[in-house]
């Protein structure tokens, strides 16, 4: 498949973008719309670890988990859902294991569609099983395995085909823990870019085999990294202003997705989907408040501001109060959702999503920049230059200081720390060269030299 570069936008403006609808929906699963003017939890989950010990148990693992969701979902009354399988090591290094798992989880949903009309559709995210020890081997016999499993899920029952993909991640946790701006600039703008492309194209061939959706990835090991180094108002470990450009930057790289055969719905953890929504218009999975079950961030409201799917991260299958984790976590997800489907049908969607948006947008400079007008203002610096993956990177991290130049000038508040390291990358930034070819040969003899498990050839370079 070729690679297809956005160079405009798919959003006249930033106030067109809503939760529950996007530009180009999709259809999946059973009687499943997304983007198409709702929005549907998707409720991600893990097993046990005693679980794993061998396929046929992690087989009624799994098919517990899905009972119990779906039970809980037609109990409380919610038209639709989507689960999530991201999958634990042994299913992807044993693809019949991730197949069989998808197999009995599909059976399960297609007798509650049948019984309860519940509309409904089954996302599965191998892992990136790419690496070895210290050593990424992107193109190697695991890339082989990894798209056996990929084979595996699309033709047992999976709907939607994601991953988080690993490309760059040697380089970047070199540069972010030197607070190495144009090392984070080649490591997801450049590298993460060029492997994205790589692998789409044959996750999305897999898919089309399959009749079935290659839906998207996130940047969680380079960008979600850099926002959990950071962590709140209290952490010093890495400023949030570094965290920010870092996801500025990740939008290009998650975009290639996209450029590569990929529709959509976006990954959840990816906090960049709806700067990639502006550029791109296809639907978007998001995680925010309700997935404090996973890990804690500083805009639980604002990132369902365009959501289509809305998730809870990810929670191990135990029991709570109210029922198993993934029965409690499935219905707070389904309440927000019909929140925002109650807003779309009384026609206050775009006021439900300023407030949601207002609630977080100056409590960071990570929110403050992806709240949806400052989102597409950053997509708009992408495609000023989307046919080089090095200056639209630059452009999108660019931007992102500019726009949180501005904020401090108004509500935004920096502390000091914040303000010298945004002035630092500032300079590293506007340093650099224009020229794609010099800056990515000037990275590869510098990170070569430096970073003695970086492997040019994982990259073709």
């Amino acid at each position: 498949m070729a690679i297809n570069r956005y160079t405009k936008m798919a959003y006249g403006s930033a106030d067109e973008m809503v939760f529950g609808k996007s530009k180009f929906p999709v259809k999946a699963g059973l009687g499943l719309e997304i983007g198409a003017g709702y929005a549907t939890p998707e409720v991600n989950y893990a097993p046990r670890p005693e679980a794993g010990a061998s396929k046929e148990k992690l087989v009624k693992e799994y098919q517990r988990i899905t009972t119990d969701i779906m039970n809980r979902m037609v109990q409380v009354g919610f038209p639709s859902v989507v689960l999530e399988t991201e999958h634990v090591e042994q299913m992807t290094n044993n693809p019949t294991w991730g197949g069989a798992v998808a197999h009995a989880q599909k059976e399960i949903m297609e007798e509650f569609h049948d019984e309860y009309g519940i509309k409904c559709a089954l996302r599965h995210t191998p892992g990136d099983i790419r690496e070895d020890r210290d050593f990424l081997e992107l193109r190697g016999d695991k890339f082989n395995t990894l798209m056996e499993s990929f084979e595996e899920v699309a033709s047992n029952g999976a709907d939607l085909l994601s991953i988080e993909t690993m490309g760059g991640k040697e380089v970047f946790d070199y540069a972010i823990l030197r607070n190495d701006v144009p090392g984070m600039l080649y490591a997801i703008g450049c590298l993460g870019t060029i492997d994205m492309d790589f692998i789409w194209q044959e996750i999305a061939s897999v898919a089309k085999k399959n009749n079935v959706l290659a839906a998207g990835d996130t940047d969680c090991s380079e960008a979600n990294t850099a926002m959990f180094i950071a962590g709140g108002l209290l952490d010093k470990n890495l400023a949030h202003t570094l965290a920010i450009i870092a996801r500025a930057i990740s939008a290009p790289r998650s975009l290639a997705a996209y450029e590569a055969g990929a529709v959509g719905p976006g990954k959840d953890c990816g906090y960049e989907n709806t700067i990639v929504k502006s550029i791109a218009g296809v639907p978007i999975a998001q995680e925010g408040k309700s997935s404090t079950c996973a890990h804690s961030d500083v805009m639980g409201n604002l990132v369902m501001q365009c959501c289509d799917l809305w998730s809870n991260e990810s929670v191990e299958y135990h029991a709570e109060f109210g029922g198993t984790s993934v029965q409690c976590w499935s219905e707070s997800l389904a309440y927000d959702c019909a929140l925002m489907n109650t807003a779309t049908a009384t026609g206050q969607e775009k006021t439900l999503r300023d407030l949601m948006v207002l609630s977080d947008k100056y409590r960071d400079p990570q929110g403050y920049v992806l709240a949806y007008d400052n989102a597409y203002r950053v997509g708009e610096a992408i495609v000023k230059d989307g046919n080089d993956i090095y200056l639209r990177a630059k452009n999108a991290a660019l931007k992102s200081i500019e726009i949180m130049e501005e904020g401090v000038a108004g509500k935004l508040e920096l502390t000091r720390f914040e303000k010298g390291a945004l002035a630092d990358a500032k300079e590293a930034l506007s340093g650099l060269t224009d020229d794609k070819d010099t800056f990515m040969s000037d990275c590869m003899a510098k990170y070569k030299e430096e970073v003695k498990v970086f492997l040019p050839e994982n990259y073709g370079l």
